[in-house]
């Protein structure tokens, strides 16, 4: 893993987003600050050039979760993944979704919705249908 070179005072939040990976583009990054209600330090802004600087904690809806960051670093770059997670840490990660239980999805109540397939041929072999 490389040391990202460190920027020192401050950097645009639209590229901070960009640098750290929450965005695939600048244009979305900006839409991010732009559209979501975002708020550095519970300030909100809808400006895609607001100054952060180290410290900072940045509230916005990512997706369906609300992403609560603090700022660590700045960067001078885009990197990889890795160089990334270095920037930032995660106040409030997002919880993953509970796992369906496999049984749980083919049990239903006894008379309950329509017939399946086989209940209606043991029905039509009770009628004398063939």
């Amino acid at each position: 893993m490389s040391d990202t070179p460190k920027v020192s005072g401050t950097l645009r939040v639209d590229k901070w987003l960009w640098f750290a990976r929450f965005a695939r583009t600048r244009t979305s990054a900006a839409k991010i600050v732009t559209e979501a209600r975002f708020r550095v330090n519970g300030q909100p802004t809808d400006k895609a050039h607001y100054a952060v600087r180290p410290g900072d904690v940045l509230t916005f809806a990512l997706g369906p979760h609300i992403r609560i960051i603090k700022v660590i670093a700045l960067a001078a770059r885009r990197g990889g993944a890795p160089e990334a997670r270095l920037l930032y840490e995660d106040l409030d990660p997002p919880k993953p979704k509970p796992a369906p239980a496999e049984s749980a999805l083919a049990v239903r109540e006894e008379g309950a919705g329509r017939p399946t397939k086989r209940e209606r041929r043991a029905t039509d072999r009770l009628h004398g249908e063939d």
